[in-house]
């Protein structure tokens, strides 16, 4: 039998939503890794380099970031700036509150978002003189398209300002909303710093493998791949990390033993009270750089 060959067209995919921020002016105070991944997102998103512009007194960083991006780049604040539609402060926090008083005066109209950790939504207003303050807590793997961000707003971002800020941080991974501040402490130290105990678990991994004969590049591909397989699992099976983990335990068998010995040192309170303190840390570092 002839195949009947159809000669319907198929359906075009749709095109993905221009982004909120596509043909809007952006500014970027501060040229580092973070904006860098922000900066890429944008322009994945639809934006125009010509529409983005980045303050960076370090004349590598402007180099880099036009040659890798094609965007304007300044020394310095000036007119330039007048009438950006969202100014993204990605400053170390000792430098912000000079980096304000700078670029303050060519921001009026903007909606603001900072990135730099630890200075508070107090301080931004005072400094920048406007209600109109996202603050947010991201991580490093933003720079892949995988960060987790947190995020709060002061009561006179309005819901088109939240589109916004979620607009810019879709690029880099996920985000959540939290109601309180303080609570960006523990985001802090939960997913901001979190990467760095991965990090550390990976290296303890490797070198146990390698300890055990293992090479150590092969020891390290497997403790990544394990990491990575075992976080997807956790976020699809939709069950809590207790359910998880003893249904991978036997009794009796090989992670029984591993898991007793983790106990038996003390990893578990050891690791949450890391954790409070790095939300401890956070909370000075607010402190010591705000107003």
């Amino acid at each position: 039998m002839q195949a009947m060959i159809s000669d319907t067209p198929k359906p075009t995919p749709a095109a993905p939503a221009p982004s909120p921020l596509a043909g809007q002016r952006i500014a970027f105070i501060g040229g580092g890794n973070m904006a860098s991944a922000l900066i890429g997102a944008l322009l994945q998103a639809g934006c125009h380099p010509a529409d983005i512009a980045v303050v960076d007194p370090d004349a590598a960083a402007r180099a880099r970031l036009h040659e890798r991006f094609g965007v304007h780049t300044l020394s310095s604040a000036g007119p330039a700036l007048t009438g950006c539609r969202l100014a993204v402060w990605a400053v170390k926090p000792q430098s912000f509150r000079e980096a304000a008083a700078a670029a303050a005066p060519y921001l009026g109209g903007a909606l603001h978002l900072s990135v730099a950790a630890g200075i508070r939504c107090a301080s931004m207003q005072a400094w920048l003189g406007s209600e109109r303050i996202v603050r947010t807590m991201p991580n490093t793997p933003a720079l892949v398209g995988l960060g987790m961000t947190g995020v709060y707003a002061l009561p006179g971002v309005t819901r088109e300002d939240r589109a916004l800020a979620e607009a810019l941080i879709a690029g880099t991974g996920r985000w959540v909303w939290v109601d309180d501040e303080a609570a960006l402490d523990a985001v802090t130290a939960l997913s901001g710093s979190g990467p760095a105990y991965v990090f550390y678990f990976l290296e303890a991994m490797r070198d146990a493998g390698t300890a055990m004969g293992l090479p150590a590049e092969v020891a390290l591909e497997l403790a990544i791949g394990t990491f990575v397989g075992a976080a997807r699992l956790a976020q699809e099976a939709g069950e809590p990390p207790e359910v998880l983990r003893e249904r991978v335990t036997s009794k009796g068998g090989t992670t029984a033993a591993a898991l007793a010995a983790l106990q038996t040192a003390g990893v578990r309170d050891a690791f949450i009270g890391a954790m409070h303190a790095a939300r401890r840390r956070a909370q000075e570092l607010g402190d010591a750089f705000g107003t």
